[in-house]
């Protein structure tokens, strides 16, 4: 009986369609923001350097146009990242010289030697809203084509030789974006649609929605209207949406405006909807991290993490407290927790850390603080070890066992925003000038 019940288990881990297997291409990639998994984890990184600086263990590294929030897509030998030229150009010396471009960029990098293959500009008019701008969205790719998004509503499609194949704009089609903070969500893929949420009201009496469109051609398989009861700058999300399998059936997961709700993944419809994000109904309560799922269970946190909430949503409509797993106040504002499928890895933007049972709550590491600094970036989770990045550019990396550990902290230069990423046994960490691609020596 016990071996039947193993058995069970791990044919519905291999048929779960959000963890990437070994035999699927992008388990050994990272096609888009939160990677393989949708989770900020990747099950087969390997050997990955626990020490660097500016010189040691870099494989390469790749002075970029300007700073992002962006974080790199890897497949294969090719790493896509977005930038923007902020006003500034460089000449050929690499000197930053005044300039009236403010476009916003794609580049194709080689992943082997750190070389420009192609840049593409996919949109302009780029702007600033504090620790973001218009090339915010990190790219995605399937390993034949890349999309990206920009702040400004631009979606677009391009081959791996830069070819344009498709591009429209969303605020065009649908109206002005209006978040107080811009837009920065970055799409979803799945299957075969990109997957987007507006979410808005700060800045704009319009209604806030989700929309799927078709990856191969750019055109709108469906849209609906998402609506809320939270006010001034509560409607506000920045997340990027994610996707649960309820009931064996794959759900999309939208955080913000109060409430999660999961979609139809055909039709948009909304089949259920939770609230308790923002009890006292304050009126600064926007929602930066984004959903985590396992599975069935849902885990939200909301602003500055008061509450963070597990959850698991077999019902429809609005759910009640039954579906509660646990709720406690140790979440995170900015960056999205990490899983390895049994426990919960929170980094806050103070460098807190801890560590929970997914199931039950029960916590692991209670409030530990790591390197001093203001993280933004979302943790990384691979080869059994934890990278937390804060906004300085410095990453502690943590030993992922039952005990708090600190492995190294490590130093580069330069602000950073974007979070770091596993693929082989390279790390890529964007800081706000260099893109570096690291491996031990």
């Amino acid at each position: 009986m016990l071996l039947r019940q193993l058995i069970i288990v791990v044919l519905i881990a291999l048929a779960s369609p959000i963890a990437a297997t070994s035999a699927d291409p992008a388990a050994n990639n990272w096609p888009q923001w939160r990677g393989p998994n949708l989770d900020g984890s990747s099950r087969l990184a390997h050997d990955l350097p626990v020490t660097w600086s500016t010189t040691e263990n870099v494989l390469w590294s790749l002075d970029l146009p300007s700073w992002s929030a962006a974080t790199p897509a890897v497949w294969g030998d090719t790493v896509f990242v977005t930038s923007a030229e902020n006003g500034f150009r460089r000449s050929g010396s690499g000197a930053r010289t005044a300039g009236s471009k403010d476009e916003i960029l794609l580049l194709a990098i080689d992943r082997r030697d750190g070389s420009i293959r192609w840049q593409r500009v996919i949109g302009e008019g780029n702007r600033t809203y504090r620790k973001q701008n218009l090339s915010s969205p990190s790219p995605i790719t399937d390993g034949r084509r890349v999309w990206t998004m920009t702040g400004s509503g631009t979606l677009m499609c391009h081959d791996f030789s830069g070819k344009e194949i498709w591009s429209r704009n969303i605020q065009s089609d649908f109206g002005a974006f209006g978040l107080n903070h811009g837009y920065a969500s970055s799409p979803l893929l799945y299957g075969d649609k990109l997957y987007l949420q507006v979410l808005h009201g700060m800045r704009t009496d319009a209604a806030s929605y989700v929309l799927a469109v078709d990856k191969r051609t750019g055109t709108d398989a469906w849209r609906i209207e998402r609506p809320t009861d939270a006010v001034f700058e509560s409607p506000d999300g920045y997340a990027t949406p994610t996707v649960a399998v309820v009931g064996g059936k794959p759900q999309l997961v939208v955080l913000g405006g109060n409430y999660v709700t999961g979609h139809s993944l055909s039709s948009g419809a909304e089949i259920w909807r939770k609230g308790g994000l923002n009890p006292k109904q304050r009126r600064f309560y926007r929602t930066i991290a984004s959903p985590l799922t396992i599975g069935d269970a849902v885990y939200a946190t909301s602003t500055r993490g008061k509450p963070f909430i597990a959850f698991r949503p077999t019902g429809s409509g609005l759910l009640t407290n039954d579906s509660l797993l646990w709720k406690n106040f140790l979440g995170s504002d900015v960056p999205t927790p990490t899983t390895d499928g049994k426990r919960i890895f929170v980094v806050n933007d103070r460098g807190i850390v801890v560590a929970l049972d997914a199931t039950t709550g029960q916590v692991y590491w209670d409030r530990q603080r790591i390197e001093a600094g203001t993280y933004s970036a979302s943790p990384l989770l691979a080869d059994g070890k934890l990278y937390a990045v804060n906004e300085e550019g410095t990453t502690t990396v943590l030993s992922t066992g039952d005990n708090f550990q600190v492995l190294a902290v490590n130093r580069l230069d330069g602000r950073t925003l974007a979070s770091p990423v596993a693929v082989g046994n390279e790390l890529f960490i964007r800081t706000a000038d260099t893109l570096y691609c690291l491996a031990k020596k």
